[in-house]
């Protein structure tokens, strides 16, 4: 399990230098499992920003993050910093904008939200509710679309 980690580690720094070499200027936030991170110069930038704690990601690698249900608060410190901030999931080769990203998550909950109603156990209260509910979850997404 240990080398495993490592393994994935490794790939998570390399995208890191891959993506610093394109712009520099920019941050780049990791997900990984249940946390963001940071990762080398950009957790050195911010972690005393944030008072997050610096560990090691490996014997060379400094990281520092926060668990993923902090992703909003974290987003806007930054944009109220105005420090350029690109999201990477581990598990996609891409790396987003935050409002991509954001808008992508968003979509994600909509659909699970539409895919896990059983709609023969609603009353038809309960579904007027839903269908209000899922109304402005969507007027929400078309909003940060534009």
């Amino acid at each position: 399990m240990k080398g495993r980690l490592y393994n994935n580690m490794s790939k998570l720094h390399k995208k890191y230098l891959e993506l610093k070499q394109e712009d520099s200027s920019k941050l780049y936030l990791f997900k990984s499992g249940i946390f963001y991170i940071f990762l080398d110069d950009d957790a050195l930038k911010m972690s005393p920003i944030f008072n997050l704690k610096l560990t090691n990601l490996n014997e060379n690698v400094l990281k520092c993050g926060f668990p993923v249900n902090n992703l909003n608060q974290y987003l806007q410190k930054i944009r109220h910093l105005g420090l350029s901030v690109k999201i990477v999931d581990s598990n996609v080769e891409n790396s987003y904008s935050q409002k991509d990203y954001l808008l992508n998550s968003d979509i994600k909950n909509l659909i699970y939200k539409l895919s896990h109603i059983d709609s023969n156990m609603l009353s038809i209260k309960e579904a007027y509710n839903f269908i209000d509910e899922i109304s402005k979850y969507c007027k929400k997404i078309e909003k940060e679309m534009n």
